[in-house]
């Protein structure tokens, strides 16, 4: 465990120096098997891995442990690891933020577990969060990247983006402001860690019409929004490698009358092709958007798929090359076009 510890310290400057010549390729990995099967499989061309393993209470109390083969491979690969750690709920969240001796629990914590196992820091993935939290959260991530400079570790953040501002018209538009986007001050978050990773994804979702995951317009859009804040070296641009399948589902009883429920559900790029073989549809590009979808018929109804596929990958890559940016950050491992990986230079 020293031996790791050590390679830790050696790389945790060069991980973020590296954007100078090429950008941070950051690749988040769930427990799934899935997930671990495309990081052991591709993990020469992943830059910084940042595995789902850790959650945090109300209390500050932080739960969670690394995947032993996971960790052992990417020590022998000089692969730096920065785990997720990730909110349990609004009201958890809340209670955390504006409770100090808490959130120092959890930062001694994420220090702790960060020399234990070799890692060069901690992202934070705190979502679901009330727009009046917004100075809270800020306050909050302050004093944990304080505690982790002092012990020679990185912090970076994951936000969701929140351009246009205030909020558009419509229910989906102000609770997506009011619960989700409005409480990330990125400038404020900006001065205290060493990266924010932009979510770039989920424009479109189970909570909307059918549409892409990440649209062009829209993800140029907020990134340019989120450049007025934070600085071009400091910003990591979300990537999305799964894709939304749009369909009716089973109708939903209220009162025991029937209420309509179309819906959709994340599917992966591999299963997206899969789907279209099945049915006979044909993937179609958006030349607009710079995604791939298709649709197909199923008991007399019309079906939506869009994905990202390698083209669509491709596209956002260079766009973090030309803007100059950190890095990108791609959710998640498993899901990918599997011709994403012919894109991307072995990690230097």
């Amino acid at each position: 465990m020293k031996r790791i510890v050590c390679f830790a310290v050696l790389v945790i400057t060069g991980v973020f120096a590296s954007a100078q010549t090429q950008p941070v390729a950051l690749f988040y990995m769930t427990e799934s098997p899935g997930s671990v099967r495309s990081f052991l499989a591709h993990s020469k061309k992943i830059g910084l891995l940042v595995p789902t393993w850790y959650s945090v209470d109300a209390n500050g109390l932080v739960s969670g442990e690394p995947n032993p083969l996971v960790l052992k491979t990417a020590a022998k690969e000089h692969l730096p690891v920065m785990p997720i750690i990730a909110n349990e709920g609004k009201d958890s969240l809340h209670q955390l933020m504006n409770n100090d001796p808490a959130v120092r629990t959890m930062a001694a914590s994420l220090v702790r577990e960060s020399k234990e196992h070799g890692y060069v820091g901690i992202q934070l993935d705190f979502e679901d969060i009330a727009w009046t939290d917004r100075d809270a959260l800020s306050a909050m991530v302050k004093t944990v990247a304080a505690a982790m400079h002092a012990a020679g570790l990185k912090l970076t953040i994951a936000t969701v983006p929140n351009a246009p501002a205030p909020m558009g018209k419509g229910s989906e538009a102000k609770w997506m402001y009011t619960d989700w986007r409005g409480a990330y001050d990125l400038k404020a978050l900006g001065e205290s860690v060493d990266f924010i990773s932009l979510m770039t994804y989920d424009q479109h979702s189970r909570w909307t019409p059918p549409g892409p995951v990440a649209g062009w317009d829209w993800t140029i859009h907020n990134l340019g929004d989120a450049l007025r804040y934070v600085p071009k070296e400091k910003l990591s641009l979300g990537i999305p490698l799964y894709g939304y399948h749009w369909f009716a589902g089973p109708p939903i009883m209220v009162d025991k009358v029937a209420r309509p429920n179309s819906t959709a559900a994340s599917i992966s790029v591999p299963d997206a092709l899969l789907l279209a073989q099945e049915y006979g549809a044909t993937p179609q590009w958006d030349a607009e958007d710079h995604t791939a979808w298709f649709y197909f018929y199923r008991d007399s109804d019309r079906e939506w798929v869009y994905y990202p596929d390698a083209r669509s990958f491709r596209d956002r890559y260079k766009l973090t090359q030309e803007r100059g940016l950190q890095g990108f950050s791609s959710w998640v491992l498993g899901q990918e076009d599997p011709a994403v990986w012919d894109v991307l230079p072995d990690r230097k």
